[in-house]
């Protein structure tokens, strides 16, 4: 009798388990709508959570020349500096950062530090015994504590740092020296990271916020942290970051809405690209209404997490056979999370393009309205281009069996990976 009410309550909570993420996993579909995209941006904001603030200027920076530029900023700033990020790794970079945080600081500038405590476990004490010494104020998002057991698997995602309230960095960047140099090495990573300066970086700390409040529960106010901004440019930004209960989250839905809006062109660079089935039907989808979709992606032999890449193969043959291109980038990790979109929008921000990230994390990605920023990116993608093997669909099919093995054993993982 115990077993059998035993089982029937394990029964019951794989029931409500599956219950949950089903609603919060709806097949996600767009209707069709024959204005262009560029006439649908406060659509894309609006289902996303958000709104389109107009009047911003955004710079680009690849690679280790990102740092120079974030650490200029942060030795000007004058009255706050809120960095986050997921991953923290000890060496000369991390000393470079926590120094000067630590300055700033010390100098009066009032400094909150948010890191992931999964991707921060190899933080090391130094880094933590500058910060800790100063009058920076540290937190781990999600340690592990017994009251955050049920939490354990809900990471935070984003790089983000926000400056006196009035500029924002983000994108892939990370604490770790292989985001130094200039990609020319598997050593050295590629990635791509933007400046925002003008009203839209109030959206940026409120996502800082966000996090924040759920670690430190503190809410911080005033014009050191939310000043009055007046335009900088003319590019126009919606930010998607919320995780609504019982529901897609924004991220996730604006992957589908620009996908499924697209006319031209859609390029993609993301280093752990793997699309739900949905998403591979969206598509295909656009290639089918004679939209030009590429993705990049590292190859597995440079990956920092081949599995990845090996659970990501799994579904190629699928993408390739719809007419997706896929390119491999060889020369190093390729890290950076971009899309470009009929040469009018693109995005950038923290997600990867896989369950995790659309499902579990805590992400942020913010879209841009500006074609010159966007033609920015397509040049980048195809300078990177050079750098790649675009895979045919009948080379992919006759791979051998042992990566064929490795692919469907890995992709069994995908939900975690």
């Amino acid at each position: 009798m115990l077993t059998a009410v035993l089982l029937a309550l394990v029964i019951l909570l794989s029931v409500v388990i599956w219950s949950i993420k089903r609603h919060r996993e709806p097949i996600l579909r767009v209707v069709s709508h024959k204005a262009p995209l560029h006439e649908l941006v406060r659509s894309l904001a609006g289902l996303t959570h958000s709104s389109i603030v107009e009047g911003n200027s955004v710079e680009a920076f690849e690679n280790g020349a990102f740092f120079d530029a974030l650490l200029d900023d942060i030795r000007a700033a004058s009255r706050s500096i809120h960095f986050q990020s997921y991953l923290w790794e000890e060496g000369s970079l991390s000393d470079r950062v926590s120094r000067v945080l630590a300055e700033r600081a010390n100098a009066g500038v009032r400094v909150r530090v948010l890191v992931d405590a999964s991707g921060g476990n190899r933080m090391g004490e130094r880094a933590a015994r500058v910060l800790g010494s100063s009058k920076c104020r540290l937190e781990l998002y999600h340690p592990r504590r017994l009251r955050n057991l049920g939490l354990q698997n809900n990471r935070d995602h984003r790089k983000l740092v926000v400056l006196d309230g009035r500029s924002a960095f983000l994108g892939g960047h990370c604490i770790k020296d292989a985001w130094l140099g200039d990609a020319q090495d598997k050593a050295h990573f590629r990635d791509l990271s933007v400046r925002v300066r003008g009203p839209a970086v109030h959206a940026l700390q409120s996502t800082f916020s966000e996090s924040w409040v759920e670690e430190s529960g503190e809410l911080f106010t005033g014009d050191d942290v939310f000043p009055p901004l007046e335009p900088q440019g003319d590019v126009a930004i919606h930010v998607a970051r919320v995780t609504p209960a019982g529901c897609a989250p924004a991220v996730k839905i604006l992957h589908h809405l620009v996908i499924g809006m697209a006319r031209r062109n859609i390029f993609i660079q993301n280093p752990y690209f793997l699309p739900a089935l949905p998403a591979i039907a969206a598509l295909a989808d656009a290639v089918a209404r004679g939209v030009d979709v590429r993705v990049m992606v590292p190859a597995a032999e440079v990956s920092d997490f081949p599995l990845v890449q090996h659970a990501a193969h799994r579904n190629f043959a699928r993408l390739l056979a719809a007419g997706v291109r896929i390119f491999e980038y060889r020369r190093t990790l390729l890290h950076q999370k971009t899309m470009t979109v009929d040469g009018v929008w693109c995005a950038i921000g923290s997600s990867n393009f896989d369950d995790r990230s659309l499902e579990i994390n805590r992400e942020v990605t913010a879209g841009f309205c500006g074609e010159r920023l966007a033609a920015h990116l397509e040049s980048i993608f195809e300078r990177d281009a050079r750098d790649c093997v675009e895979l045919g669909a009948h080379a992919w099919a006759r791979r051998g069996r042992w990566h064929r093995l490795r692919d469907e054993a890995s992709h069994l993982l995908r939900y975690q990976l």
